[in-house]
């Protein structure tokens, strides 16, 4: 139980309610319990504040496997989410002896193109398991989102391995870019390592353009460019391990011309997908958030004139948290009747026990 005493929900209709979130990703699954102690009449702050409300913070650490949900014919397997979710759900709750939870809110990698399966499996799965009344399925963009902004209007550019930009007028969803290593992602970490081993590659050949120094780092990690594709090429984590050599890529950015030009042209195309997902009015809010950009001033650099240039007239932020933050945040307004996010059958999905139109209040003040 909390501290409260309470075990999942509102005392009173005055006390915390438990909420669970979920963060699943290419690096695994990571989930936290958190209780939401707000009462639902409780006073927001004014819109445009310096930062938003925090997320509610989670009852000791959370939960994590390292095993990425995996895909089949239907997408997103809900088998093996649930096969991996259910045990740590059920450890987290008996830890603070939660009997019944006020909302549960999943953020999955891949929701808007390969979440068929979750909508259709995870809310019945959920309620019949748990006693889940309230679930949202959030792309991890969403979650990414709310973590970094809460639900202020504005953009947020969100880069690991790929890269997506996602933006809200609060009104609707847009986003840009998310299409994968393959077909996008263009300034993600997969993006700038491979152009990082394209030019070493180059450079290889006897190519213009190439980067001695990026070859002779390649060559150290990698072995000899001509094994390179075979290394590469049959590996089911190759975006992964594309990322792996873009910090190579950071680092030489400095002394040579090669590698200082991929970081400028990922700043370039990152700042193209904010711009095309940004609130044109008003002066929205603009964050950035993932591991892409612990790459230091090399990338920062030339991504905040971009940014400068393409969007003047939005507020760059720091962001508030991470998607795991952001899934909290979710789950703790479902269960409190005051989620603002526009919903969207593939970026926001709500399943729950009475309509959505009545859980969503679009005039409630934005924080």
């Amino acid at each position: 139980m909390t501290p409260d005493g309470v075990h999942g929900e509102p005392r009173d209709g005055q006390g915390p309610s438990l909420v669970l979130a979920v963060d699943s990703g290419g690096s695994g699954l990571r989930v936290a319990l958190a209780a939401c102690t707000p009462p639902v009449d409780a006073p927001f702050p004014a819109h445009g504040g310096a930062a938003p409300s925090p997320s509610p913070a989670p009852l000791g650490a959370p939960l994590t496997s390292t095993e990425p949900v995996r895909t089949g014919p239907g997408g997103i397997s809900a088998a093996h989410l649930l096969e991996q979710l259910l045990p740590m759900a059920r450890r987290l709750m008996t830890e603070a002896g939660a009997e019944r939870l006020g909302a549960v809110a999943v953020g999955a990698a891949g929701l808007a193109t390969l979440g068929d399966e979750l909508r259709a499996g995870l809310p019945t799965a959920l309620r019949r398991e748990l006693g889940v009344r309230r679930l949202a399925l959030a792309a991890d963009a969403v979650t990414a989102y709310t973590g970094a902004l809460g639900t202020r209007p504005g953009a947020v550019l969100a880069a690991g391995t790929g890269m997506i930009a996602i933006g809200t007028d609060l009104t609707s969803w847009r986003r840009a870019d998310g299409w994968g290593h393959l077909l996008g992602d263009c300034g993600g970490g997969a993006w700038i390592g491979r152009a990082g081993l394209e030019a070493a590659l180059r450079a290889f050949d006897g190519r213009p353009g190439g980067s001695g120094a990026l070859l002779a780092r390649a060559e150290e990690m990698f072995g000899p460019m001509p094994g390179l594709p075979g290394l590469l090429y049959p590996r089911t984590d190759r975006a992964a391990l594309l990322a792996s050599f873009a910090p190579e890529v950071a680092d030489r950015a400095a002394t040579d011309p090669a590698a200082a030009d991929i970081l400028r042209a990922a700043a370039r195309h990152m700042a193209e997908s904010a711009a095309a997902v940004c609130p044109a009015d008003g002066e929205p809010s603009l964050a950035l958030t993932g591991g892409v950009f612990n790459m230091g001033d090399a990338l920062l650099g030339p991504l905040g004139e971009e940014l400068a240039r393409r969007l003047p007239h939005a507020r760059r932020v720091p962001a508030a948290g991470d998607p795991l933050d952001g899934a909290l945040r979710i789950a703790a307004d479902l269960a409190a009747d005051r989620l603002v996010l526009p919903p969207d059958e593939r970026m926001l999905f709500v399943a729950a026990e009475k309509p959505y139109r009545d859980i969503h209040d679009p005039n409630s003040p934005q924080v």
